[in-house]
């Protein structure tokens, strides 16, 4: 089979870096699916992306389907043929759509019956016909979160789609997107001229031609290229780049001919915390920021230029202004606002609005500080005043200059922990101002203190139970208000410091602080108790514990989470052996014989008439007290190996015992044993929700 290189590029103007991984994924699959469905091989497909511009190499990809006789089957000759033997209309139809002939058509025999059926001959197409048939919907498909329409443009994508390059070896494939006929010329870097281009020879040159006129196509070599840049700038320095692999990953969508480059900014402005700098320099302008060799910060930062090497003086100098700019007004702002106490701003929450209909955030400090006091109470916390004192803090740098003014807000909490200090607050109000909005994320750490650990509880369930209370519930993917993160949140923060408190009880507690804001009392309490129990799935979901298992006991009292994670620990310890698997089997049928029945009484030993049934209440009546001092203890496992101990019993209650006889004092015990074994057990869980396969 011919084999040819094929290359497409789209070249556009400068693409938000955010954008270019989902594009790039988008293309990709759209290629290899197409190629695929087509039984089109080919060695490899490579795909390159900067941020002006997509493009997919594939090399030796077959240029020509083969060719295939396709069978296809149609309906029964008893429908498809009448009386006589001719076509029905039903037999013409299948015809017609199958594109032959009454002549080409047969009768197959088949072991269900025969019948009529037909061999069509399709041609296979060259690939540029598969190619140039797809490519109109995937220019219009690609994902983009916000797009836009240029010039006499009908069509919409996030830049304006300048260029398209379209060859097969060294022929550029004819096709016309939009007014841009396809091409075989390439645009370079814009620092050597905004027009400079090259023609490509063939696909293998692609690379090389894009090098040529100053542009790494492929991202990985940026990559590379920017880390061992990065490196060589402080290689004979104590002095560090601070690193950010998350920045790396933004800088290198954002270049198509990386240069690191120094630069440098007053000492005067080391006075300020250090996060406000180095929210300055990384977040907002995109640069690296450099520490000292005893960890301190430097006045030293790295920025990745796309322009001419040969005039990075020049281009340093451009950085250097913006970052003074942004670094003056932070000065500014953190003078104005440090002249008072941070306490002093917490009455102008009240012109700050939460949530329309949930009043200002001095209306939801308030709520808080309730929520804190309970948890306080129920706890018996040693550090009231302080805890307290943080939840009222918690948001009052939320309306400073360095918050108010959109420049620094995700700096919020941070804020609030510096100026705490510098107000003359205790380390624990500080440090809990700061975590008290812990964990931000997937990947964020729990509050270390229990200030925190307190006010992070109390704000996230206001929200949490404030939004969903006004009918804002999360629904799919949308959840604009990050409600399951900040209930993810609150379960972590019980589970990792071992807190019992029902969950039920707080959300009930959460919704009487609201009462005036809701449309009626307990609002949406059931979907909140269903929320809440949801994010407590998750949890053991994230400890990897079987979806069964999870069942069997998120039903518990939910008065201690941490508890819960241990059932189902010591349940996933034993799931999958013989012996357990074997114990669920047997409490399955004990369960199913006592949904028949109810009205269940104490055991009456003298009626057994069965050393079996006699041996099994004779193991559980053992072991009763070692099974509640396991359970007190939260000793799981230990309970759980005696339960699996007596797989055997009652596996041999099952086999010799006939529970339903004719006696009904008899079958009233036999039930009354059944339900003192199950009640061990569902002290545990209920392992009716555990899934075995009885194939085995």
């Amino acid at each position: 089979m011919l084999t040819k290189d094929f290359l497409f590029e789209l070249g556009v103007e400068e693409i938000p870096a955010g954008y270019i991984a989902n594009i790039e994924k988008s293309i990709i699959n759209r290629f290899e699916n197409e190629l695929k469905q087509a039984k089109l091989n080919y060695t490899q497909l490579a795909s390159y992306t900067t941020p002006k511009r997509f493009a997919i190499l594939v090399t030796d990809l077959e240029v020509e389907q083969q060719d295939e006789v396709v069978e296809k089957m149609g309906p029964a000759t008893r429908i498809a043929l009448a009386e006589d033997g001719s076509l029905t209309k039903a037999g013409q139809g299948f015809l017609r759509g199958a594109g032959c002939t009454e002549a080409e058509s047969y009768i197959k025999e088949t072991p269900k019956g025969s019948y009529i059926a037909c061999k069509k001959e399709i041609k296979g197409k060259h690939v540029s016909q598969i190619i140039t048939g797809f490519l109109p919907d995937l220019l219009t498909s690609l994902p983009c979160p916000k797009s836009m329409k240029w010039g006499g443009s009908r069509i919409s994508f996030a830049r304006p789609i300048r260029n398209i390059v379209l060859m097969l070896d060294n022929e550029v494939i004819p096709f016309k997107y939009n007014n841009i006929a396809s091409n075989r010329i390439v645009v370079g870097n814009r620092y050597l001229d905004l027009d400079i281009c090259k023609e490509v020879s063939s696909p293998q040159e692609y690379l090389a031609s894009l090098e040529s006129i100053s542009v790494i196509a492929d991202r990985s070599l940026r990559v590379d290229k920017i880390k061992e840049q990065l490196k060589l700038l402080y290689q004979n320095s104590d002095k560090k780049i601070i690193e950010d692999n998350r920045l790396l990953e933004l800088v290198v969508d954002l270049v198509e001919y990386p240069t690191a480059v120094v630069g440098y900014f007053e000492e005067k402005y080391l006075s300020l915390p250090d996060k406000i700098i180095t929210s300055t320099i990384s977040q907002n302008q995109k640069y690296f920021s450099v520490v000292n060799g005893d960890g301190s910060l430097s006045n030293e930062f790295v920025f990745i230029s796309n322009g001419n090497p040969h005039f990075s003086d020049i281009i340093r100098k451009g950085n250097e202004k913006v970052i003074k700019a942004r670094l003056e007004d932070a000065e500014f702002f953190f003078k104005e606002d440090t002249k008072h106490n941070l306490d002093t701003y917490v009455e102008k929450l009240k012109d700050v609005t939460f949530q329309a209909d949930l009043g200002s955030t001095y209306e939801k400090v308030s709520r808080c500080l309730k929520i804190a006091e309970y948890i306080i109470d129920k706890l018996k916390l040693d550090n009231r005043d302080e805890i307290l004192r943080t939840v009222l803090l918690a948001k009052a740098d939320l309306v400073t200059l360095m918050l108010g003014e959109k420049e620094f807000t995700k700096l919020q909490g941070y804020i609030g922990m510096k100026y705490a200090l510098l107000s003359g607050e205790t380390e624990s109000v500080s440090l809990g101002i700061y975590e008290h909005y812990m964990p931000r994320g997937q990947n964020d750490g729990l509050p270390t203190s229990v200030t925190g650990a307190v006010a992070a509880i109390a704000d996230k369930l206001d929200t949490v139970c404030g939004i969903i209370g006004v009918d804002l519930i999360p629904t799919g993917s949308n959840d604009p208000f990050a409600l399951r993160r900040a209930a993810n949140g609150i379960v972590k923060i019980l589970d990792d410091r071992d807190w019992k408190l029902d969950i039920f009880v707080l959300i009930d507690l959460a919704l009487a602080q609201l009462k005036d804001k809701l449309k009626e009392e307990n609002h949406n309490q059931d979907i909140l108790y269903n929320f809440f129990q949801q994010r407590i799935k998750w949890l053991l979901e994230e400890e990897k514990i079987a979806y069964d298992v999870i069942d069997s006991v998120i039903d518990y009292d939910f008065t201690d989470i941490a508890e819960i994670k241990k059932r189902a620990l010591a349940i996933q310890k034993f799931k999958g052996s013989a012996d357990f698997e074997g114990l669920v089997l047997g409490y399955k049928r004990v369960s199913n014989i006592l949904t028949k029945e109810d009205n269940f009484v104490g055991v009456e030993t003298s009626l057994f008439e069965d050393n079996n049934e006699k041996s099994l209440y004779e193991y559980f009546h053992f072991h009763e007290r070692e099974i509640s001092d396991n359970l007190e203890k939260q000793n799981y496992a230990e309970a759980m190996q005696v339960l699996v101990s007596a797989r055997a019993l009652i596996d041999n209650f099952f086999d010799q015992v006939m529970v339903n006889v004719e006696d009904d004092k008899i079958k009233g015990n036999r039930l009354n044993l059944l339900s003192y074994i199950k009640s061990s057990f569902i002290k545990i869980a209920d392992l009716d929700k555990i899934v075995v396969d009885t194939k085995k």
